[in-house]
């Protein structure tokens, strides 16, 4: 079986990228009602734009009505859910059962797919939510592939599983926080989490005030909270027998260049499992997910045991950037670019197509927007021209090592 590709799109030009890079699926949420308001998210109009862009090019829009709704916001639902009808989005992703009645109610043909957020960790949780009218539930990232296959096992084969496969984990039992909300006045179960858990804390003896000691991991003091992020790159063939049907990337609130490499990583590698690799990925392709914005790695709960979530550095590791995107590109290999960072004639990018390995080139030739030689890229978002090892296509990135 050959799992779906559902990746993050948080705004339009990361789901341009997305669907450009490989994703069979993507998921956003309009401007109420999703669990990510750090991301731009979608207005009524531009949701009408994602679909018609995804749509055309074969890909399905999954829109998140996730968050936990009080009774202030039960009476704007109805209208959305009508507009999602019109649009023809391909599912609804709810965590609530009065959602899941209401979208029932106000767009009965459109597939309901459970949220993470439910806290889905067995097979009779799993039945109920499929007997009430979900098509798919999204599993709790606190199982095993072990536990997940014996959902698999006990359930009917037309509720689809899907599980996360790459990303930033929650040290809360799926993502069911309450520290942000404490810590910060922004509840984490309406979309709006502040990251406390990343936060560093230090313990103060009550008859001690002002003498802040670490629970000790280092002189930094401890990240208490903080977890790795998800990999599961090497492992989708593990995922595919344990009957996952859908593999999620993480990350509404990332970058673009994010949403494009990481797909692009797992396109690659499971259209590799399509065509009945099993041993080890190519070292390039799993050097991928380390060329964007991550925390250590690690592979969550799928292997049991002790995971090792605890992390003691919150800082993200980022070593590359991207210099710049492809316009257009003519056959002499000549494109039109627009510049994201400075950098230099001379300097060695590394090029990236969907569904291609990186091409590393020296950049001998650069002009700017007139065609004029210029030795750097000094301006975000300058238009300028370079010679490419070869014709691209559109929406290619640059990307450059940091010094």
């Amino acid at each position: 079986m050959k799992p779906e590709l559902l990746s993050p799109a948080g705004d339009m030009e990361k789901l341009k990228f997305a669907v450009h890079f490989g994703a069979d699926a993507v998921y956003l949420a309009g401007k109420a009602f999703g669990m990510r308001t750090a991301s731009a998210n979608f207005t009524d109009n531009e949701l009408k734009d994602a679909v018609e862009y995804a749509h055309q090019r074969g890909v399905k829009v999954y829109v998140a009505l996730n968050v936990l709704p009080r009774n202030s916001d039960l009476s704007a639902l109805p209208a959305f859910l009508e507009l999602l009808s019109e649009l023809s989005a391909d599912a609804v992703i709810v965590s609530d059962l009065g959602v899941l009645a209401l979208s029932k109610r106000y767009a009965p043909e459109i597939p309901v797919h459970v949220s993470t957020q439910a806290s889905v960790v067995n097979y009779e949780s799993a039945r109920m939510w499929h007997s009430l009218g979900a098509s798919r539930v999204v599993l709790a990232r606190e199982l095993s592939l072990s536990e997940i296959r014996e959902i698999r096992d006990k359930t009917p084969r037309g509720l689809s599983l899907e599980g996360f496969s790459h990303g930033a984990m929650c040290m809360a039992y799926s993502g069911r926080c309450l520290l942000s909300q404490y810590m910060a006045s922004r509840d984490p179960n309406r979309g709006n989490c502040a990251q406390a858990c990343r936060w560093k804390y230090r313990l103060v003896e009550e008859l001690r005030p002002g003498q802040y000691i670490p629970v000790f991991e280092d002189e930094r003091g401890t990240f208490l909270f903080n977890s790795k992020d998800l990999c599961m790159l090497d492992h989708i063939p593990e995922m595919a027998d344990a009957g996952l049907n859908s593999l999620k990337i993480e990350g509404r609130v990332k970058t673009a260049y994010y949403a494009a490499a990481v797909t692009n990583a797992y396109r690659r590698a499971i259209d590799l499992y399509e065509k009945g690799h099993r041993g080890p990925l190519p070292e390039e392709l799993r050097s991928e997910v380390l060329k964007v914005s991550h925390r250590e790695y690690y592979t969550g709960f799928y292997f049991g045991g002790d995971v090792g979530q605890n992390y003691a550095d919150p800082t993200p590791i980022r070593e590359w950037d991207v210099a710049a995107v492809v316009d257009a590109c003519g056959e002499d290999a000549l494109a039109l670019c627009t510049q994201k960072n400075r950098f230099f004639k001379g300097d060695t990018l590394e090029l990236l197509e969907p569904r291609k390995p990186a091409c590393e080139f020296s950049v001998t030739e650069l002009y700017d927007g007139d065609l004029t030689p210029i030795l750097s890229a000094p301006h975000p978002e300058m238009k300028l021209r370079l010679r490419l090892p070869a014709k691209v296509g559109p929406m290619a990135i640059l990307r450059r090592k940091r010094n």
